[in-house]
């Protein structure tokens, strides 16, 4: 019998937004997008309709139907809305608290009761992901990332090549699947990457054993517990193999005051259904 398709997808929707909270007169915010900006939940911004809606909605239409939202314990705006002000008629949706800002993959954690075992998604709530990426990770049988052509994301996203090039970077083995993730390459890193390039852009699918690879690792750098650490760590200690959805069409990236004009543009017209 065909394994069953995931059906549960994890929004990481914790961040602290204090880039988004900086004021920028030249963005040009009406008052409600300044009072949410103000509040740093990116994912709230209202871009005609809230800027997660439109990231939901694209999960349900690759097929996803239970979504786990994890917040800080102060995010009662995301909780009221999503919990009370609308009622979904594709998606049921909860929430799970992550007490503390320390990373990614601790904010993974706080999702592993709502994962229950089984195969889900991961995105970051102030990415809009194409539906391409989505429908061919969910298509997948097992762990996998999604990995965006970088020409594609300098001629179709919202974000500049300087941007673009601090990002982080998947290379892909000669089998499909992810060998390393190359975070924030310098110059002469850059230079001597294959071609083509290949962002990452934090769009994961995962097996219930990436828990046990989030609570192995150590903090990073930056003092956090971060995501693709816990990548490294199940593909080297536990040799899970994570296949390369490579895709050339852009991610939006939500992430300062000056980035919702352009995301308004892109998003123009789209109708959300949740």
């Amino acid at each position: 019998m065909a394994s069953q398709a995931p059906d549960k997808v994890v929004i990481l929707a914790r961040g602290m937004g204090s880039r988004m909270r900086r004021d920028d007169d030249s963005a040009g915010l009406d008052e409600r997008q300044a009072a949410v900006a103000d509040s740093g939940v990116k994912a709230l911004i209202p871009i005609d309709r809230p800027f997660l809606d439109y990231v939901l909605s694209t999960a349900a239409d690759a097929g996803y139907r239970r979504v786990c939202l994890v917040i800080g314990p102060e995010h009662d705006a995301t909780r009221r809305y999503y919990g009370q002000e609308i009622k979904p008629e594709r998606l049921s949706i909860e929430f799970a608290v992550q007490e503390e800002p320390k990373g990614t993959a601790n904010a993974l954690l706080a999702a592993e009761k709502f994962a229950d075992g089984d195969t889900f998604a991961m995105l970051n709530s102030d990415n809009h992901y194409p539906l391409e990426a989505m429908r061919q990770l969910r298509e997948h049988d097992g762990s996998g990332v999604g990995l965006f052509d970088f020409e594609s994301m300098v001629s179709q996203s919202n974000l500049s090549e300087e941007r673009l090039l601090t990002f982080a970077v998947g290379l892909v083995d000669a089998d499909g699947n992810l060998e390393r993730i190359v975070e924030k390459p310098n110059k002469e890193t850059w230079a001597a990457l294959p071609r083509p390039i290949w962002l990452s852009m934090n769009c994961w699918q995962f097996r219930a054993s990436i828990f046990e690879s989030c609570r192995a690792i150590g903090p990073s750098a930056r003092g956090e517990y971060e995501i693709p650490d816990a990548v490294m760590h199940s593909i080297g200690k536990l040799g899970e193999k994570f296949r390369a959805i490579t895709v050339k069409a852009p991610v939006l990236d939500l992430t300062s005051r000056n980035d919702v004009p352009a995301i308004t543009r892109c998003l123009a017209g789209t109708e959300v259904s949740l």
